[in-house]
């Protein structure tokens, strides 16, 4: 029987060589795409392995294409962010909750 190999997802993000070597073809690299916008080369270079949207905004409008067809994973499906945690995260710990009583803290029920 022949096994059908899966293809590789539309959803994917681009690899960082993929997307190297796409600005290779357009005409720009990493540092003089960094140079053109008069930042740090690692700030551009982080987009490949990190989510930095200035560094992605850099990078696909030297390809001509929008951030999301590059990092699909990072967008939701209308375009927008993706947001890194959900807003439940960000609550704080429960801790024990004092307060001043005559004078004194003691601690509240």
């Amino acid at each position: 029987m022949r096994q059908i190999r899966p293809h590789k997802k539309a959803s994917q993000d681009w690899h960082p060589a993929d997307i190297k070597a796409a600005l290779e073809k357009a005409g720009w690299t990493l540092r003089r795409l960094a140079a053109h916008h008069n930042v740090a080369p690692t700030g551009v270079k982080y987009a490949l392995r990190g989510r930095c949207l200035p560094a992605e905004r850099r990078i696909a409008d030297a390809l001509g294409v929008h951030p999301m067809t590059i990092w699909p994973s990072r967008y939701n499906a209308d375009g927008s962010r993706l947001l890194l945690r959900a807003a439940s995260t960000y609550r704080r710990k429960a801790t024990t909750v004092r307060a001043h009583v005559n004078g004194k803290l003691k601690r509240a029920a």
